[in-house]
């Protein structure tokens, strides 16, 4: 479907982008190093798309995305149910951000891992690449997907890993036990 409008929104990261369709979310963009660059950027990805109001179900989709980027657990803070217009997706990409959508915050998986339950085990780098192309970024959370060994991986957004570090401790996600961000315990001779 046809991208409709955009729109801005703050977030404890910054101002991010909404793009919408009548199918549903069909873009979002994590915060740039200010509004003008996070409008500018929208302006690029969603070329002759005027900035609008939110519809209703898109302003409850950004205030979501809020909650979460604030660090709140609620109902709808792992962005499962927002509905997002796919059109112009790979079909292995879109199976690539179902798998991505069901990590929920404070957790994290590997490229490895969902290509594994892709039933693609030699796809590691296949799905690093979807997540790196993104749309969708956090509503599919492309930044709870680590490299082997919980590496931080890459990450495209502005800010790059360290972006993705800081949403994981907002998050206070896990990677195992203890959490991602706790220091290894100490050996005691």
């Amino acid at each position: 479907m046809k991208t409709i409008g955009f729109a801005l929104f703050e977030t404890a990261l910054g101002p991010c982008g909404i793009a919408w369709s009548g199918g549903g979310i069909s873009g979002v963009q994590l915060p740039e190093p200010d509004a003008a660059a996070t409008r500018q950027r929208m302006l690029e990805r969603f070329a002759g798309v005027a900035e609008a109001p939110m519809p209703g179900d898109v302003a409850l989709a950004a205030k979501d995305i809020a909650d979460l980027l604030q660090g709140q657990r609620t109902a709808r803070s792992d962005l499962r149910k927002v509905s997002l217009d796919m059109e112009g997706v790979s079909d292995f990409h879109r199976r690539v951000y179902a798998v991505a959508r069901t990590v929920g915050p404070g957790r994290t998986t590997t490229y490895g891992d969902l290509a594994q339950q892709l039933g693609e085990p030699g796809a590691a780098r296949a799905v690093g690449r979807a997540m790196a192309l993104n749309p969708f970024a956090p509503v599919v959370p492309c930044h709870r997907v680590l490299a082997a060994q919980g590496r931080g991986g890459g990450f495209s957004a502005s800010g790059g890993v360290a972006t993705k570090l800081r949403m994981l401790l907002i998050e206070q996600a896990q990677f195992g036990e203890p959490g991602l961000f706790d220091a290894p315990p100490q050996v005691q001779a």
